[in-house]
């Protein structure tokens, strides 16, 4: 099933979009799509559903996030080699783990805003993992078990609060607009294989990301598994895992966004995500 929160920013309602193309209303079914909806009984149920009875959706409404409610919203860095060498960091041991503010969260179209002061905004598509029940101490055979979904990422950073200075990778990570997720949740049920799925960016209609997660250093089961040893994950919680190459940052010479530029990205069965880039003073959000 491909799940949606549709409507202004603030008020959006639960959707399913509909093997047909349309956009069926789900608010007499559930309140919303959160950690609540994504128990495998509330799935089920949903999935039982006679879409036919469903009010259809009318127009082209905004998507909002996919999901609502996150608690937790985890990053994996340097998750394929190849962006790593591009970095000029060596691919790492074990999960380099960072948190985005859950502030930071908005739909998949809606206006990326370049924050005060930046001067090295970039872009990372990246595989969405939506935690559908708790996970504490999960073994990796079990941990896909704990996957309710899946979604497209926006990680879009700021290379110098992340990276000059003192560092530290969540102040470049968690401006206002920097965590696009949607435009639907995917259930598990759907991706069969998430160590199979093609991923892509273009910038100004050039393609500057394609990639696989094919290569991921540690695959989705791990990251559920190796995360679950240090906190519990919660329904709802989503994890970004990492980026492959061809990000601003790598370019030669580096590359970042401006107000007026046009991201575009996607990932195969997940949909696509399109955002117009514009500065702090045009901000409607």
């Amino acid at each position: 099933m491909k799940l949606v929160r549709y409507g202004n920013p603030g008020d959006e309602k639960p959707g399913l979009l509909a093997e047909d193309g349309t956009l069926r209303d789900l608010s007499a079914v559930v309140d919303d799509i959160n950690g609540g909806t994504l128990s495998a009984s509330v799935l089920e149920h949903i999935r039982q559903l006679d879409l036919r009875l469903l009010p259809k959706v009318a127009g082209a409404p905004r998507f909002g996030p996919c999901v609502a409610g996150v608690g937790k919203f985890l990053c994996i860095g340097l998750n394929y080699s190849d962006h790593a060498a591009e970095s000029g960091m060596v691919v790492p041991a074990e999960p380099v783990v960072f948190m985005k503010a859950t502030s930071a969260i908005m739909g998949a179209n809606d206006d990326v805003v370049i924050p005060r002061g930046s001067e090295k905004t970039d872009w990372e598509v990246e595989l969405g993992v939506v935690i559908g029940k708790v996970a504490k101490y999960v073994s990796e055979e079990e941990a896909l078990s704990y996957v309710a979904g899946y979604c497209v990422v926006n990680d879009l950073s700021e290379r110098a609060f992340q990276i000059e200075g003192t560092g530290q990778w969540t102040k470049g990570k968690s401006a206002d607009t920097f965590g696009p997720i949607g435009p639907w949740l995917v259930t598990a049920d759907e991706v069969p294989d998430p160590q199979n799925l093609t991923l892509w960016l273009e910038v100004n209609g050039h393609e500057y990301q394609r990639g696989s997660t094919k290569t991921m250093v540690f695959g989705v089961a791990h990251l559920v598994s190796y995360l679950s040893r240090f906190m519990s994950l919660q329904p709802g919680d989503v994890i970004s895992t990492g980026t492959p190459p061809g990000v601003g940052l790598g370019q030669k010479p580096p590359k970042y966004l401006r107000a007026g530029d046009s991201i575009r990205l996607g990932i195969d069965g997940l949909g696509i995500q399109t955002q117009r880039v514009v500065a702090e003073s045009q901000s409607t959000f």
